[in-house]
């Protein structure tokens, strides 16, 4: 069993706290030495308690859905033979109430642009069904209630 593991650091640098007018602003450093600056979304908590040029979770669970997602396609794509040359998503989550009234993400559309070259390029189908094999191979498509949804498009050229 795999372990993935993440170390969050959050320090109130001698804000009074319990005013609720502290920083959200804190860090994330991953197992490889990756760190990246992270803090509450502006949308949820106002600037200047929030820093909009950090990653805000809501933006991370987007991107790590996404990033799934692709490096399932990308596997599949070069096992069945094809020749992806980019790959692009402008992947979005939208905010809303659910039944019992509380914010989550109701729905993840992921919008993959892929490129393909060489002798094969996919059908519509054909690409479809990629993007259906990648989103059941996906270990956090399959962690999620949250709907994903994958509205594609593709491009190809001769090598």
């Amino acid at each position: 069993m795999a372990k993935h593991t993440a170390l969050i650091e959050w320090s109130s640098n001698g804000s009074k706290f319990t005013d609720n007018r502290y920083s959200r602003a804190h860090q994330w450093t991953f197992d490889g030495g990756a760190i990246v600056p992270a803090s509450s979304s502006p949308h949820v908590v106002r600037v200047p308690f929030s820093d909009p040029a950090a990653v805000d979770p809501e933006e991370a669970y987007v991107a790590a859905l996404s990033s799934c997602h692709m490096l399932w396609f990308l596997s599949i794509a070069a096992e069945q033979g094809y020749v992806v040359t980019s790959y692009r998503d402008e992947a979005e989550g939208t905010m809303a109430k659910n039944d019992a009234g509380k914010e989550v993400v109701t729905r993840v559309v992921l919008k993959p642009a892929v490129a393909f070259a060489g002798s094969k390029a996919p059908s519509n189908e054909a690409l479809a069904h990629l993007h259906h094999l990648a989103h059941d191979s996906c270990f956090l498509a399959n962690s999620v209630k949250t709907v994903i949804d994958v509205e594609g498009s593709w491009s190809f050229s001769e090598l």
